[in-house]
């Protein structure tokens, strides 16, 4: 961790964005990957990675919830996800190949609409 960022700080925007997470259910990579670069210390290429695992591993923990109450639309989720792991790795691709000044600037671009 850079910047002399503590695991407290680190827990404090976990439960923070976990909860935005769960409660809207999605947004937890506008919040991650931000926090990740600015109070953790990571470069854009590896706050992005970070935010993948984080923000996956919440929302199968999220999702669980919705599965118990069968509140899932699976041929909706399956036919998103069908699209969207491809082209997560070519996203991938150009992510480790892009300086991150530029990754940055692309992911606030996307943001800003939001």
């Amino acid at each position: 961790m850079g910047y002399g960022v503590t695991l407290l700080v680190v827990a404090v925007l976990g439960v923070l964005i976990g909860a935005v997470l769960g409660a809207l259910g999605g947004g937890g990579a506008a919040l991650t990957v931000p926090a990740l670069v600015y109070v953790v210390g990571q470069s854009a290429q590896a706050a992005t990675t970070s935010s993948l695992v984080i923000v996956g591993l919440s929302a199968a923990v999220g999702m669980s919830s919705y599965i118990s109450s069968r509140r899932v639309e699976w041929k909706v989720g399956v036919g998103f996800a069908v699209a969207g792991v491809p082209s997560a790795f070519v996203g991938t691709y150009f992510n480790h190949r892009v300086d991150q000044d530029v990754l940055l600037t692309a992911f606030a671009a996307l943001m800003v609409p939001m």
